[in-house]
């Protein structure tokens, strides 16, 4: 490659990236963060206290469970040298099949796909649909090309309060703020 080409591939090269450099200096960023904007909602604490009462009925559940478990193994223990082979493995048995139960409650109330899941995205979806419609409306008006979400997984390592637009978006949701 000669020279003249080297140069004109190095010119070409740097208006490319400051084509891209003044377009990134003209993007307008924002964040909000959804918890501080979820607990100013009024209809939010009603359903926090619905899910509340959903698992503590689970837990108790869990809880009866468990003593059931507690109480079957020190009756196994305190009565295991007068059982005889077979029925020592029977006990044991229904001792391990009341922890695989215990493990499914679990997992059914509370796992990935578990009910709790199910009802916290049944409750909190029509909240999380008005807080997205509210920033959109916001980011149109403001003319803003991102909007993060600072409870979220994006870490910001640091964030000029003038770029939070949380209260903007209770605003546009019809929510007044007191501070």
């Amino acid at each position: 490659m000669n020279k003249q080409t080297l140069i004109f591939s190095l010119v070409l090269v740097g208006m490319a990236l400051s084509s891209h450099v003044a377009l990134a200096q003209n993007q307008r960023i924002a964040f909000i963060d959804s918890e501080f904007i979820l607990s100013r909602m009024p209809e939010y604490s009603g359903l926090e206290q619905r899910l509340r009462a959903l698992t503590d009925g689970w837990r108790e559940e869990i809880d009866e469970i468990q003593r059931d478990i507690d109480r079957l193994e020190r009756e196994f223990t305190a009565r295991e040298i007068l059982y005889t082979d077979e029925v020592r493995q029977q006990r044991l048995n229904e001792i391990e099949a009341r922890k695989r139960a215990k493990d499914q409650f679990i997992n059914a109330r509370f796992g990935p796909e578990g009910e709790y899941f199910r009802q916290q995205q049944q409750i909190l979806e029509p909240l999380q649909r008005r807080i997205m419609e509210a920033v959109e409306a916001v980011a149109d008006r403001d003319n803003l090309d991102f909007v993060f979400d600072r409870a979220g997984d994006f870490l910001f390592l640091y964030t000029r309060s003038q770029w939070n637009i949380s209260e903007d978006v209770l605003l546009e949701m019809g929510i007044q703020i007191n501070q």
